[in-house]
């Protein structure tokens, strides 16, 4: 039997793959891959077949079931199988699915990390989702939950926390921001979305929670997260830092 590799592909540029997520690409003779891989990036896996297995919220994707048997029927065939994810397999990547459908087929795997779009986020507005004093404790949500889960409470989690970087909302910001004022949080809170981090044709948008759907609508239909916390309010209240989220802006 051969071996499955979920490998992080990153936030989208493809100089900020690791070095051993490229390594294993170039020995793939299978991937599988998501819809927002880039393509110089899947160019590494020379000697593979790509197969696309991409979800988009909103649009058509392959069944998650279907992905897993995918996956254990490769790895009795080829000695080196990838499933591609992009930003980190552990992070909204359902990637917990596809290990338990591995090990209960009794297939060899193994996680390789990638950079995740909340930190590619920060590093484009140059603001720490961190700092001494402001911020201590930083929480990852997504609004969105498969039929038939059970119930998720994601602004329950941004209201306890310092920072909250919300993936895939974009598209609910109406919602989202409407829930969280709805549930206490002031409407003044500083936000960012960033849309296509890392990219040359990445956009970033600043304002309050207030603002939140305004901001949306101005963001195209590229991946996008949002941040929400005092350390951005901070960011623009130094110099350097606010001068780094403007060029940003104005390249939007």
């Amino acid at each position: 039997m051969g071996k499955v590799y979920l490998v992080g592909a990153g936030p989208g540029a493809p100089d900020l793959l690791t070095l051993r997520a490229a390594e294993i690409l170039k020995r793939a003779e299978l991937v599988f891959h998501d819809a927002l891989v880039h393509p110089q990036t899947l160019e590494l896996a020379v000697h593979a077949r790509k197969i696309l297995v991409g979800k988009r919220s909103g649009r058509h994707s392959t069944a998650q079931s279907f992905i897993n048997k995918r996956l254990v029927d490769a790895a009795r065939k080829h000695a080196v199988v990838v499933r591609l994810k992009g930003g980190d397999p552990m992070l909204f990547g359902r990637a917990q699915e596809e290990i338990d459908g591995l090990r209960k087929a009794g297939i060899d795997f193994e996680i390789v990390p990638g950079v995740t779009a909340a930190t590619a986020a920060a590093a484009e507005l140059g603001v720490s989702l961190t700092r001494r004093g402001i911020a201590r404790h930083v929480v990852f949500v997504t609004p969105r939950a498969a039929e038939g889960e059970r119930e998720n409470d994601w602004a329950a989690s941004v209201l306890a926390a310092d920072t909250a970087v919300i993936y895939m909302g974009a598209g609910l910001a109406e919602e989202l921001g409407a829930e969280l004022i709805g549930r206490g949080k002031s409407p003044t809170t500083p936000i960012a979305l960033v849309e296509g981090a890392t990219l040359p044709e990445k956009r970033a948008f600043h304002g309050t929670l207030a603002d939140l759907s305004k901001l949306a609508r101005k963001a195209g239909d590229g991946p996008a997260v949002v941040l929400v916390g005092e350390v951005l309010r901070a960011a623009l209240a130094e110099p350097v830092l606010a001068e780094k989220i403007e060029s940003i802006l104005k390249r939007a």
